[in-house]
């Protein structure tokens, strides 16, 4: 079993990737902290990936860091290989090919979020229009 497959077969309970900016209103303890809290109740982990945790770290204050140490361990954090580099470059090329520009980081995290066929939880939607991708919208502060 290659470890992609392994990743999916270890998750069968789990749902959900967050995006950074569910992670963010996790982080300074709005509404999405509670939905996380209720998600590890229920005894899912929630997921990320190495660019959730780039943008985590890169936007951290300064008296920020141990906690997000925390929430960074209290994630699975699922690899990113080349069979998602290609998927999220494809979305990207696709795309822009209509027009429509696409950030690396989203097309990577949602390339990600579809390689364990999860639900993606994001704040922002419209960054994430590829139709074979489940997104789930949680407001930014709600």
């Amino acid at each position: 079993m290659n470890s992609v497959a392994a990743t999916r077969a270890g998750l069968a309970e789990v749902a959900f990737l967050l995006d950074t900016t569910v992670l963010i209103d996790a982080l300074r303890g709005r509404p999405a902290a509670e939905r996380l809290r209720r998600l590890r109740d229920a005894g899912d982990v929630p997921l990320a990936c190495a660019v959730n945790v780039e943008e985590l770290w890169r936007g951290l204050r300064r008296d920020e860091e141990a906690v997000v140490r925390r929430l960074v361990q209290g994630l699975r954090i699922i690899p990113l290989r080349a069979a998602e580099g290609q998927r999220a470059g494809s979305w990207r090329r696709e795309h822009a090919a209509r027009g429509i520009t696409l950030r690396q980081a989203d097309c990577l995290i949602a390339a990600a979020a579809a390689a364990v066929d999860a639900t993606l939880a994001t704040g922002n939607p419209s960054d994430f229009p590829m139709p074979e991708l489940r997104v789930e919208h949680w407001p930014v502060g709600e």
